[in-house]
């Protein structure tokens, strides 16, 4: 039986990855990262690897030709491979954002990012995958930023971007912190959700909490639109209870004042483990000289995403609302 690019690479990176493993007496994680970095360059960088075990890893890397893979079928093989590491050591914020939102994210940004080349900023990288969803689906010029506190997680998106060539430039730092980075044209994230431990650094935040810790994900927010430039859109997926928290009315006053929300799709609650843990994707546009509000928001309740017909009826009707609102 013949099996898949994707099949065909997982085995690569998991066999390869669990040698590593034994080897260098590290997480799966790691010894993943180490892989991938072996496979971009072509050779075993690791020195504290026995020759056997060098002689064995090449064989393996030689037998497969990155060439012969398109973008994403290296972009799922890597992101089961992680899937996989991450079971075996599950964290909270290590969530991977499934695969048919970032398709969804990637169409919203394709349909408002009227321009052939951007800037795009994820403030939340991870493992880097929804910025490669999204740039394996845009067929235009875009400068690349990303960012995460997590030094795995960066280091697995650094080797993630190099397989699939994609030029992004990473940050290992704290989100929240001062970024040193030129205003970008879009933002997408997948908001960690919680609460920020650092009250000193959150003063700083017009989204601050009146007293105790502040909400991290509001102050994800500020910080995307402070870094985004006028008029540039930012694609978010947010908790659906984001206005109903005890500090929703800040957020209120704040979006007033600095963007326009021009859509909110809500995902099926069935893609989640409970009705509390579901999601929607939050389209805002920065206020700037000559914006225009749509006549209504784009407000979508997505059916499940594996249902062919309805999902066809909603994108007719969100490429109506397209059509009406952004000549």
């Amino acid at each position: 039986m013949k099996i898949s690019p994707v099949e065909e690479l997982f085995t690569l990176f998991n066999e390869t990855a669990l040698v590593l493993q034994e080897e260098l007496s590290c997480t799966y994680l790691e010894a993943l990262a180490e892989t991938g970095e072996n496979l971009f360059h072509g050779s075993v960088l690791q020195e504290e690897v026995s020759e056997i075990t060098v002689k064995r890893l090449e064989k393996q890397y030689n037998e497969i030709n990155l060439d012969n893979f398109s973008k994403e079928e290296i972009r799922k093989a890597f992101q089961l491979v992680i899937l996989k590491g991450m079971k075996e050591n599950v964290q909270p914020n290590h969530q991977m954002t499934p695969d048919s939102v970032g398709m969804l994210i990637s169409y919203l940004v394709d349909k408002f990012m009227k321009q052939p080349t951007f800037r795009l900023l994820d403030p939340a990288i991870g493992t880097g995958n929804l910025v490669s969803t999204v740039l394996n689906q845009l067929q235009k010029n875009v400068q690349s930023i990303g960012i995460d506190i997590d030094d795995l997680l960066i280091k697995l998106a650094y080797v993630n971007a190099n397989l699939q060539e994609h030029p992004i430039e990473l940050f290992n730092q704290d989100s929240l912190e001062p970024l040193f980075i030129d205003p970008v044209d879009a933002v997408i994230a997948d908001l960690p959700v919680g609460y920020y431990p650092n009250d000193v650094r959150a003063q700083d935040y017009q989204l601050k909490a009146p007293e105790g810790h502040s909400y991290a994900h509001h102050l994800f927010i500020e910080q995307s639109v402070t870094h985004t430039a006028p008029l540039g859109y930012i694609f978010l997926i947010i908790p659906n209870g984001l206005f109903e928290s005890e500090q929703s009315q800040q957020l209120r006053e704040f979006f007033k004042k600095e963007v326009i929300v021009q859509g909110v799709l809500q995902l099926p609650v069935s893609m989640f483990n409970n009705k509390n843990a579901a999601k929607s994707i939050l389209v805002l546009q920065k206020k700037g000289e000559g914006i225009v509000a749509p006549k209504q928001a784009l407000l979508v309740n997505l059916p499940s995403l594996s249902n062919a017909v309805e999902m066809d009826k909603i994108l007719k009707n969100i490429n109506k609302w397209f059509e009406e609102n952004k000549r």
